[in-house]
């Protein structure tokens, strides 16, 4: 069978990547085409485009840049029909991925839909598109199931949360070893997950780096994003504690005291890792401002959503400040704090559905297309 897989960010990527891992063990003849990044090119698939060529960030950001984003749907278009294959699976990325299955449902393609777009956030009524356009959609979040089928009358299928996946094939590293490998010292480690957009990295560390000299019994450790180099890094790295790593988000979480995340799939991988953290986020102010007005839900961090409460605290915008973040870091490095949050975590693992999610949605997707 031949798959089109289009995902357009660093999380797609992994999500995708596995999936396509399993597709070849329930189809030894699958073929692959893809928009994604590098851990789908890891995988021997053919890149039509690079993630990070399409990363826009927030309302404003993405009104900037209309031209290229419907230039690259023009593209993907007659990539398809030139490839013309058996199904196509979007992965997120929902902007983009809607417009093009609209266009190709009428033309007769397979439209598979596997990490939900959150429409349960905010513009609820894109399930109309949805349900217009989507043969079968693949959620991994327990809420999803119900949100779908229970609200508006749409059977999908819950398959579980990749992310257990990845980790339980992650090889785990020793302290000792992830310090002599990266040159650190003996000082406990804070991991310091900043996104991984260039504009979104930028506003991030600005606030995470100025804690720094206020916990000098620490190091604090920037997980490089795929996408970026460490040049633009360097001008970040101006302490003697701060150091940096890249493609070593796992190894780094696993060998954490705590962390501070941006929100977003990381921090449900800190949390997955029982690390105890701060999710943060501060974006541009005009779309804030228009999320604000869109997005109904309490909390912005997967955590919080699937625990339905406060499990870990949401710096957001302007409470994203120094003075907060200091106060927050030294309050998850507390004992009875890190204890409670290594209870809950637990709990959260449990409400994901255990593993064998990639290979769960290989076979339905392989036995829907055969």
């Amino acid at each position: 069978m031949k798959y089109y897989i289009i995902c357009g960010e660093a999380s797609g990527d992994l999500h995708a990547s596995n999936l396509v891992k399993a597709l070849k063990t329930v189809d030894n003849k699958a073929v692959f085409r893809a928009w994604g990044g590098d851990l789908l090119k890891a995988e021997g698939v053919e890149l039509v485009k690079h993630y990070k060529e399409q990363a826009f960030m927030g309302f404003f950001e993405v009104l900037l840049n209309l031209r290229k984003i419907f230039s690259n749907i023009r593209f993907c278009k007659e990539d398809i029909e030139k490839f013309n294959p058996d199904v196509l699976i979007f992965i997120d990325y929902s902007g983009f991925n809607l417009r093009i299955a609209k266009w190709a449902k009428p033309m007769g393609y397979k439209t598979f839909y596997y990490v939900s777009p959150q429409i349960w956030a905010s513009r609820e009524s894109r399930i109309e598109a949805i349900k217009r356009d989507i043969d079968q959609m693949f959620v991994i979040l327990p809420f999803e199931k119900e949100f779908y089928e229970d609200k508006h009358n749409y059977p999908v299928h819950f398959v579980g949360h990749p992310l257990l996946d990845a980790i339980n094939n992650f090889e785990q590293i020793t302290p000792d070893q992830f310090r002599s490998e990266n040159k650190l010292d003996q000082r406990e480690i804070i991991a310091l997950l900043p996104g991984s957009r260039k504009q979104e990295i930028s506003n991030m560390l600005s606030v995470m780096l100025s804690i720094v000299d206020e916990f000098k019994n620490y190091q604090f450790v920037i997980a490089g994003a795929p996408s970026q180099d460490y040049q633009f890094y360097r001008q970040f790295i101006k302490k003697s504690n701060v150091h940096f790593v890249s493609g070593k988000t796992y190894e780094l979480l696993s060998v954490s005291k705590a962390a501070l995340v941006t929100s977003g799939t990381a921090t449900l991988e800190t949390a997955l890792f029982k690390v105890p953290e701060v999710v943060c986020y501060k974006g541009n102010w005009i779309s804030y401002q228009i999320a604000k007005r869109i997005i109904t839900l309490k909390y912005i961090s997967l955590v919080n959503l699937i625990m339905d409460r406060e499990v870990v605290k949401e710096l957001i915008q302007s409470e994203f400040n120094s003075k907060n973040l200091k106060s927050e870091l030294e309050r998850i490095l507390s004992e009875p704090v890190r204890k409670q949050m290594f209870l809950d975590y637990f709990e959260l693992e449990q409400k994901l559905g255990g593993n064998g999610a990639s290979l769960k949605t290989a076979q339905l997707i392989y036995d829907k297309i055969s």
